[in-house]
């Protein structure tokens, strides 16, 4: 199936993405995307924006912000209404070497994990975590291809998890605007050049208290695997864990 979504546009005006949002809304659109953002603005002006658009969306149709982002992007997109993202960062900070975890960014080129036989973050079911830190570490400074496809499955999973714990506060009832942390609290900033693992730790506490997983049959063995939707959206169906193919 497709749908045809209506981007709204504006920049950082609010007036034009009123405007623009309003409009949009009077066509038949299966959805909508706010467009326009996560180019440079920062943070701030990225959420004043999408709080200046979504109060003129639809409330039954789903809202998605193209192109973001950061997991606190997400976080904060959420808490102003946004249902649906997509984004490169997941794949592209694992093809170099850069994992998210809830307790911040990983950079596994560091010397510091050369001997750490964790895995990249404890209780994440992705294929990533059966292997221990030094090892995909090894895998990326002997330039083996399968140092980045972890570290990408490992990403997408983690960005699954996230929105899926997001999506159960939403649907609970339990998120709300009030539970965002304050920007001094964020975990890193709009680039892939962020502050260290433990910079991330307070920012993201909060979505790791929101535990969603569905038992699924996974096709890579025969065990039960712990999957996460990446899906907000409160009336879509029992998804399935795409990082598990």
């Amino acid at each position: 199936d497709q749908a045809v979504f209506g981007i709204v546009q504006g920049g950082l005006e609010g007036d034009l993405r009123q405007e623009s949002a309003e409009a949009l809304r009077r066509l038949p659109f299966e959805g909508f995307a706010v467009g326009g953002l996560s180019v440079g603005e920062g943070p701030e002006a990225m959420g004043m924006a999408l709080r200046a658009t979504t109060p003129h969306l639809p409330v039954d149709k789903p809202r998605y912000l193209m192109g973001v982002g950061q997991p606190q992007d997400i976080v904060n997109a959420v808490a102003a209404g946004i249902d649906m993202f997509d984004c490169v960062l997941p794949t592209r900070c694992g093809r170099n070497s850069l994992v998210y975890t809830f307790a911040g960014q990983v950079r596994l080129r560091n010397a510091c994990h050369a001997a750490d036989q964790r895995p990249l973050e404890e209780g994440c079911p992705c294929l990533a975590c059966r292997h221990s830190r030094s090892y995909i570490r090894h895998l990326f400074l002997a330039g083996e291809m399968l140092g980045p496809v972890l570290a990408s499955i490992h990403n997408l999973t983690f960005y699954q998890r996230l929105v899926a714990r997001l999506r159960e506060a939403v649907v609970a009832g339990s998120f709300a605007r009030g539970s965002r942390p304050r920007s001094s609290e964020r975990p890193h900033g709009r680039r892939a050049g962020g502050r260290s693992e433990a910079a991330g730790r307070s920012a993201l506490v909060h979505a790791a208290r929101w535990p969603i997983h569905f038992r699924l049959r996974s096709p890579v063995d025969s065990a039960d695997r712990t999957c996460s939707s990446s899906r907000i959206y409160p009336n879509s169906s029992s998804p399935t864990c795409r990082s598990c193919w």
